[in-house]
Order: C-alpha cells, then structure tokens, then sequence
C-alpha cells in the first residue's frame, strides 16, 4: 500500500493522520509496514483523504486519478 508515501509526500505525521481518521496511531503504522490490512471502509476513507482511487493506494495502477 502506498501509504506511507503519500503521507510523507504530503508532510504528515502518523498521529495527525490516525486524527484526522478518527484511528488509532498504532493501526496507520500497521498499515503502513504491512503486518494487517485495511478494511474496506479504511482503504475507502483513506483513498478519499489523499485524493486517490483504491487502486492507486493499492498499487494496481500508477494513475492516481479515479475512473468513472
């Protein structure tokens, strides 16, 4: 998952994003290094606050634009 990219990409701390989720700290780095997966709703919330499409958060595809 590109998390953590786009995270730091954007200057965001784990704490300010597991805030601005309404998640917990420990959960984001967990996401982040691969030891548990995001929910679907977590993949849909955090596609929306970066601004990109589940697929590129998920790394299918390098176009970070959604497709209708």
């Amino acid at each position: 998952m590109r998390l953590k990219e786009l995270r730091k990409s954007r200057g965001i701390t784990q704490l300010k994003l597991s805030m601005d989720l309404n998640m917990n700290q420990n959960t984001i780095s967990r996401y982040e290094t691969g030891v548990c997966e995001a929910s679907y709703q977590a993949l849909i919330q955090i596609a929306d606050y970066f601004g990109v499409s589940i697929d590129y958060l998920l790394e299918r595809t390098d176009d970070p634009t959604f497709h209708k």
